[in-house]
């Protein structure tokens, strides 16, 4: 049996817009009145996120000063997870498709996410993947884990699933960042990075995965190649 473990954001959601409507809200939060501020378009803020600038710097490229910046990131930590903010996701173009060749390939399919339980319902019930992700392939964080890192609490998720699903004959993971590689480095499993979330390539390039492609399309078709699966 093939096994396809994907990450939800970057490979199935384009969390792009969350991210900017929460920058957009801090700043105004932030900002004195009457202080002009140099508000990034969203294209450029994506960029700086992408290659992993850090918050602060994105405040002051914006026109907040260091005691802002530091209240500013603060301010970002603690809303960019709220509930009111995940309505923003929105699907990335042509995953659906993908998960569906998944699917009829009969690969065996789970998600692995850094989303809570009642994140990931959210979005599996709003954009209808239930078919895709029942309970027992979905291994996210219970509603009230305390994160560390994400690099030091995906592994644990890892460790979890391959406890708990049946024995592959092969495994891949998909994802869009550092701690999707170290997942499935930890245990030996191949790895695709995709382009189409919140790492550039550059990044993805320092943690070295097997492939990089440009998202989970193109991630399918190669594990389809590789494997010689047959679209039934």
């Amino acid at each position: 049996m093939l096994r396809l473990i994907t990450d939800f954001d970057g490979p199935i959601m384009d969390v792009s817009e969350r991210y900017y409507r929460v920058y957009q809200f801090c700043l105004q939060q932030i900002q004195h009145p009457e202080q002009s501020v140099q508000q990034l378009d969203k294209a450029e803020f994506w960029q700086l996120k992408r290659s992993r600038v850090p918050e602060k710097q994105i405040a002051l490229k914006s026109g907040l000063d260091e005691t802002q910046a530091q209240e500013f990131a603060q301010l970002r930590r603690k809303t960019v997870h709220t509930d009111s903010y995940f309505q923003y996701d929105i699907l990335i173009p042509g995953a659906v498709e993908a998960l569906l060749k998944v699917q009829q390939a009969g690969i065996d399919l789970a998600v692995m996410t850094m989303r809570r339980v009642k994140e990931l319902d959210y979005a599996v019930k709003k954009y209808d993947l239930g078919s895709f992700f029942p309970k027992n392939r979905c291994y996210c964080l219970e509603n009230d884990y305390v994160k560390t890192s994400d690099v030091e609490d995906k592994p644990l998720l890892m460790q979890w699933a391959l406890a708990e699903l049946p024995a592959a004959a092969d495994t891949w993971m998909v994802g869009d960042t550092e701690a999707d590689i170290a997942a499935a480095k930890k245990y030996g499993i191949k790895v695709i990075a995709v382009e189409s979330g919140i790492r550039d390539r550059t990044q993805l390039e320092i943690y070295q995965p097997d492939f990089i492609v440009q998202d989970l399309s193109t991630a399918v078709k190669l594990i389809l190649e590789s494997g010689r699966v047959e679209i039934g």
